[in-house]
């Protein structure tokens, strides 16, 4: 068995709202630009919530969806860049909380295109035989890490995790996955140097290429990941989909990251395809990053909008520069 079938999702939103207008009074601007040049209106902010307690809270949905006992589960994926421990992972977090006693857990960074590689990951472990079901869980916590001084990206970020519980099955399954590091320094957040007790030799300390020495929080090129975002997704579905005989246009839905509405409307353009197969639901939980298809992949699922049977494609791009998408029935 080469596929996989999703079993159930889930996923988590903190209850508290940050709307455009009470950003007004911390940089220059306003609901109307803000929702002209990115499709935003709301995001969802954690107010001490941890990354882990977000994607457990995800993880329970998707399980009960499943109608999986945690005791079934053989591996947990979990995709973040917003961890909060550099040790141990968040998925053994998720994993001591859910009663998971089975399974084994890794953490998997790659930013917002977090949920195509966990997918595939899932997907080469099932196919060993050895794992049988495998929770994929994406949770963000942005907030923590957002230069509110910076209209250019305290706007676009929310927190919220996603989840879903995966296992093999006949299906087929296109993939792609790529990574573009030439453009790494177009989006970064840099972990702040540890302060030594050693004297340092600065002839031996190699010059980084990272333009913006603003530790701990998000720096983004909106003009170079535009123009990468808007080439690689539509590349990725396409390549994802020539695996399986087919074109974006046969899809009967892309759930893409949600990154701002001008990107997910020209990659639409470049894809041959009309923004009724593309779903949005950044106007209320703007960029979660890894988090964000998972999301939408529920509140799809909910909702009615995925039907067992649908073909459905999934895209992200995220910092690395990062672009995966897996093309597989629902």
């Amino acid at each position: 068995m080469s596929g996989i079938k999703i079993l159930g999702t889930g996923h988590y939103l903190p209850e508290f709202v940050v709307t455009n207008d009470d950003f007004a009074g911390m940089v220059e601007t306003s609901d109307e630009w803000i929702r002209a040049r990115t499709g935003i209106e709301r995001r969802h902010i954690s107010l001490g919530e941890p990354t882990w307690l977000m994607g457990t809270r995800a993880a329970r949905q998707a399980l009960e969806a499943a109608q999986v006992d945690p005791k079934e589960l053989d591996m947990i994926i979990l995709t973040t860049v917003t961890t909060d421990f550099y040790f141990p992972a968040m998925a053994c977090l998720v994993q001591r909380e859910l009663g998971a006693d089975n399974a084994f857990g890794m953490d998997l960074s790659v930013a917002c295109a977090g949920s195509t590689y966990s997918l595939d990951m899932a997907r080469r472990y099932l196919a060993t035989g050895d794992v049988k079901t495998v929770l994929v869980v994406g949770t963000e916590n942005l907030s923590q890490f957002i230069n509110y001084e910076d209209r250019g990206t305290c706007i676009l970020f929310g927190d919220g995790a996603g989840a879903c519980v995966v296992r093999a099955d006949d299906a087929p399954f296109g993939a792609y996955l790529h990574s573009d590091a030439a453009g790494a320094h177009h989006t970064y957040c840099k972990r702040s140097r540890a302060r030594l007790p050693f004297p340092a030799d600065k002839d031996t300390v190699e010059q980084e290429a990272f333009p913006i020495e603003v530790e701990e929080r998000i720096y983004m090129n909106g003009r170079e990941v535009y123009k990468f975002a808007t080439k690689a997704m539509p590349h990725a579905i396409i390549e994802a989909c020539a695996k399986l005989g087919k074109k974006p246009e046969e899809l009967d839905l892309i759930i893409p990251h949600q990154a701002n509405i001008r990107i997910l409307q020209t990659a639409a353009k470049n894809m041959g395809i009309t923004m009724d197969k593309i779903y949005a639901n950044l106007q209320e939980c703007s960029n979660t990053s890894s988090a964000s298809i998972l999301i939408c992949l529920d509140e799809c699922v909910r909702s009615g909008r995925l039907k067992r049977g649908d073909m459905i494609g999934l895209v992200g791009f995220g910092a690395g520069l990062t672009v995966g998408a897996s093309v597989f029935p629902y």
